[in-house]
């Protein structure tokens, strides 16, 4: 599989401009063989939205998506997109896949909101999601999630081979696509793809340094605060390869000994409740 990200600040509030921007960047894609092409965390909007949400979020049935779904099948590509979804009085921070053939095939809901005031606007999801794009098992996060191990180990864990991970990643946070995301890559032996931001909304600036990491912590493709169309090639053979060269730390797992319920036990602020119970 041939996985581009794009780099952007888009266009502020404005779904139009975002769509004609995805348009221009998906005939670019097309043009260089790219199968999937990932765009930023709510891309279709902006992300600092506050209470203008209410009147930009769309139905993952709506205009917008429609026309997304065609940019898809005109120029053949896959498009992961992130905007957020209104269903009945909720609104949701999601990503919807559309394969290259205009149909909508994955659809995932962010379950790690960050902060008060995402979990103000937002909903919280509570479904993984995987699809198959290229050949390839496409896991998906959004931002937030991938900074929990057991997010991304979960999603290993259900054979993802790669995870694409949209994102808004305000500074001084660079840690994160520098180290974090090529240590999720590394301990799972998987691909990771983290799409940030750049530019300015309001008081927040994006710090950008979206990357594809390969399943040994190695980024194949890593941008800097500039506008980027990042290309990379997702073998799944490699990862094959780098479990079987020394280890494989799914396989070399000893679950039964973690005592998952204890570690959870461990952060509860329940002062009655006794660990081993």
């Amino acid at each position: 599989m041939k996985l581009a990200i794009h780099q952007t600040a888009g266009w502020f509030l404005d779904i139009d401009r975002n769509l004609e921007l995805l348009a221009q960047t998906a005939a670019t894609a097309a043009q260089q063989g790219v199968d999937l092409l990932v765009l930023p965390e709510l891309f279709l909007t902006g992300y600092n939205l506050g209470d203008r949400l209410d009147s930009l979020a769309q139905s993952a049935a709506g205009e917008a998506l429609t026309r997304v779904a065609a940019i898809a099948r005109d120029w053949a590509v896959a498009i992961a997109i992130g905007y957020p979804e209104r269903d009945g009085d909720r609104v949701f921070n999601a990503v919807t896949v559309i394969d290259a053939t205009g149909q909508q095939v994955a659809h995932y809901r962010k379950i790690h909101l960050y902060g008060p005031e995402e979990k103000r606007l937002f909903a919280a999801g509570d479904e993984w999601v995987m699809v198959a794009i290229a050949g390839v098992q496409v896991g998906l996060l959004i931002c937030f999630d991938v900074e929990f191990p057991e997010a991304v180990r979960t999603l290993a864990l259900q054979g993802a081979e790669l995870i694409i991970v949209p994102t808004t990643l305000a500074g001084p946070h660079e840690a994160i696509p520098l180290q974090i995301v090529p240590t999720r890559a590394m301990e799972n032996q998987i691909f990771v793809a983290y799409a940030n931001r750049i530019g300015h909304e309001g008081a927040l600036t994006y710090c950008g340094h979206s990357c594809i990491v390969d399943p040994s912590g190695t980024a194949i493709a890593q941008a800097g605060y500039d506008e980027a169309l990042l290309i990379g090639e997702i073998d799944p053979t490699l990862i094959a390869r780098e479990r079987a060269a020394s280890h494989s730390y799914l396989s070399d797992r000893r679950p039964a000994l973690y005592r998952l319920s204890d570690i959870a036990c461990l952060g509860s602020t329940n002062p009655t409740q006794k660990c081993g119970d």
